[in-house]
């Protein structure tokens, strides 16, 4: 539980870094429309999180695969 535990949180730690880039640059693309900048935000992190999804998935996978093929050279 602690391999993901820290995965989360570094992912976490990505998403509040991209959050305060990202929001000032639709601010100034698109003025201070509260309502479009709210949707867009929305649709990155629906995006977001996907990927997100998709990197934890890998993740999980090959820790699993590793994890088998150094049980097979355990010394028994």
């Amino acid at each position: 539980m602690g391999k993901n535990r820290d995965l989360i949180q570094i992912l976490a730690i990505v998403m509040i870094g991209m959050f305060i880039p990202f929001l000032s640059a639709i601010a100034i693309s698109y003025g201070f429309n509260l309502w479009k900048i709210g949707s867009t935000f929305g649709y990155f992190l629906l995006i977001f999180g996907i990927e997100l999804g998709l990197v934890y998935l890998y993740f999980t996978i090959t820790n699993r695969m590793a994890n088998k093929k150094m049980g097979e050279y355990k010394p028994k």
